[in-house]
């Protein structure tokens, strides 16, 4: 949580989720990011990866979890990489 970016997502019933971006990185023209939902108090957190399928003229972006699970044994790979200078530890 080096920047303290925060996104916040809704759920389908409504409810909002803030997460904080861990990294970013863009792969074959898609944005993706890793997120947590580990807060200051509690480090022990899940990560997710998210992608963004918003257009390029949107204002806003609108991100969806990464669920095929090559896709997301891709980036977990990119991902560990990207992180591996921050005080991190990724398990899958």
């Amino acid at each position: 949580m080096e920047d303290g970016r925060m996104i916040t997502l809704e759920t389908e019933d409504g409810e909002q989720i803030s997460l904080s971006v861990l990294e970013e990185t863009m792969i074959n023209g898609m944005n993706y990011i890793l997120v947590t939902d580990a807060t200051a108090d509690d480090t022990d957190g899940q990560c997710y990866i998210l992608k963004d399928r918003s257009e390029k003229e949107e204002a806003d972006a609108l991100y969806e979890f990464v669920d095929d699970e090559d896709e997301l044994d891709y980036l977990f790979q990119i991902f560990s990489e990207l992180v591996e200078d921050l005080d991190l530890e990724l398990e899958k």
